[in-house]
């Protein structure tokens, strides 16, 4: 005689942290302000990037690219979600400068900002998305080469949302 099948086991249900990450999803453009630095000259940039929840509301995944003078010079493809082993935020990183991130940035939630943080081999980087509406925020990437003692600003940018 046949033994009835195991119970499925129920499919894991996004948390209120994974639902805080979706204020991520749209699409969204704005104009971006980068610092000179060894990969390039600073300058006027826009930023365009589409974020969509993903795989039952567990992840939002983010599609971006960056123009100067009307062509794009900048592709990066992240991924949002909650870690609760580390209780934090995580965000995976790739981009067209091909370094392949040997773990994701964490982050926490201040307020109406999160911030991210990472190390690398040649320093540490930070990276706070501040959200001051429901359909703005301002990114700031810095980078510190003294062990966090002190940071510089790479880039920052003005998004709007122009679509969910």
């Amino acid at each position: 005689m046949a033994e009835p099948d195991a119970p499925t086991p129920a499919m894991p249900q996004p948390t209120e942290q994974h639902r805080k990450l979706h204020v991520l999803a749209g699409e969204w453009e704005g104009e971006e302000k980068l610092s000179p630095s060894p990969w390039g000259p600073g300058g006027a940039a826009f930023g365009r990037y589409s974020g969509r929840i993903a795989m039952d509301g567990l992840y939002v995944v983010q599609d971006y690219t960056e123009e100067k003078n009307g062509r794009v010079v900048f592709r990066g493809h992240g991924l949002f979600g909650w870690d609760a082993q580390k209780a934090a935020c995580a965000w995976y990183w790739f981009d067209s400068m091909g370094q392949i991130p040997a773990q994701p940035s964490y982050g926490h939630w201040q307020g109406e900002t999160l911030t991210f943080e990472s190390s690398f081999p040649q320093g540490r980087g930070r990276y706070s998305f501040r959200f001051t509406g429901a359909d703005e925020h301002t990114f700031q990437l810095e980078n510190s080469f003294d062990g966090g003692a002190t940071y510089t600003t790479l880039m920052e940018g003005h998004y709007r949302r122009k679509s969910v």
